[in-house]
């Protein structure tokens, strides 16, 4: 296959490398701004991809020039046997960079392995140093198991670990110097990310516009602009020695749509082309119906082209009625 066949395009003429791939939409925790208390609504366990299935339409993808692969959920290590299926993608040709984005409660029994099978980066959610405030926050007393998550992850060698801190109003925004403090300590890259309107939790969860926030610690900290492995949505700004790393993910008061380079692979097989719109494929019936690898990669191609301009979370912040564990991180 030529390079000019491998390049996996959309309509907009946005190059798509980067797959964020959930592996449950199952979460031990309930975010005030991601999954509801008592929410039941989880996808079945039968209509899950199973890691053959899954590793066989990743493959597909690395053949069409996805480069990059996210491991999320819900809370990606609460799919057993997790490390199985790192292992397996790892190796797959084409995909350059396996990484895990992860609330880090289960980090530390997971992290050594996960190093092992060829996970290279992870992200971890972390939006308070406050015990009583992550428990507010998360719906569980947690912050101990988040840290020694975080320090295992350490340990074992992942580089960089970003720290995701979803920044609220009235909520834990006077924490953004503790957090930097924080990571400049431990030689973590903080990204700051502006809560998204997905579902009413993510309507609901206090949104701040965090353009303020960036010129500030600008300012105090000399930053000036830099680039991080990842490929993702954050633009960052570091000091000029080096020491501090900060990213703003801002889709609400400084969208990203124009470079955009994702798609989103739900566990039940179906690919979300946009966080903030309703187009879709569905891979299940597919990959369990017999198709061939050139079919599959056909029908990789038309759903990519499906994939809209931009979202409308400012224009339609009721639009998205799916809790983002449902679409995958």
């Amino acid at each position: 296959m030529g390079d000019v066949e491998r390049h996996l395009t959309d309509g907009f003429g946005r190059r798509i490398e980067y797959l964020r791939l959930s592996v449950t939409d199952r979460c031990d925790l309930r975010c005030t701004y991601c999954i509801p208390e008592g929410f039941h609504g989880f996808e079945e366990p039968e209509h899950w991809l199973t890691f053959g299935e899954t590793e066989r339409l990743v493959a597909a993808f690395g053949r069409l020039g996805v480069r990059r692969v996210r491991m999320t959920g819900g809370e990606p290590l609460l799919r057993r046997n997790l490390p199985e299926l790192a292992g397996r993608l790892s190796t797959l040709p084409g995909i350059e960079d396996l990484s895990l984005s992860t609330n880090a409660t289960q980090l530390a029994r997971h992290a050594t392995q996960l190093k092992q099978a060829g996970v290279s980066r992870i992200n971890v959610s972390l939006d308070s140093l406050r015990p009583e405030r992550v428990e507010r926050i998360n719906g569980r007393a947690v912050l101990d198991k988040i840290m020694a998550g975080l320090m295992a992850g350490k340990a074992a060698g992942f580089a960089p670990i970003k720290v995701n801190m979803v920044v609220m109003q009235a909520v834990n925004d006077d924490e953004i110097d503790q957090m930097a403090a924080f990571c400049i300590d431990h030689g973590f890259v903080l990204r700051l990310i502006e809560t998204m309107p997905m579902g009413e939790t993510g309507r609901n969860a206090g949104y701040l516009d965090l353009q303020t926030a960036r010129q500030r610690l600008q300012e105090r900290f000399g930053l000036v602009p830099a680039a991080l492995p990842g490929g993702g949505p954050a633009r960052y700004l570091q000091t000029r020695d080096g020491a501090f790393t900060v990213g703003f993910i801002t889709p609400i008061s400084q969208h990203f749509c124009d470079t955009c380079n994702r798609v989103r692979l739900g566990v039940d097989g179906t690919l979300y082309m946009c966080l903030g719109q309703e187009e879709s494929f569905r891979f299940r019936p597919l990959l369990r119906g017999g198709a061939s690898d050139a079919e599959l990669e056909a029908a990789i191609r038309a759903a990519v082209e499906l994939k809209p301009q931009r979202h409308e979370f400012r224009e339609a912040p009721g639009k998205i009625l799916r809790f983002m564990s449902q679409t995958g991180g």
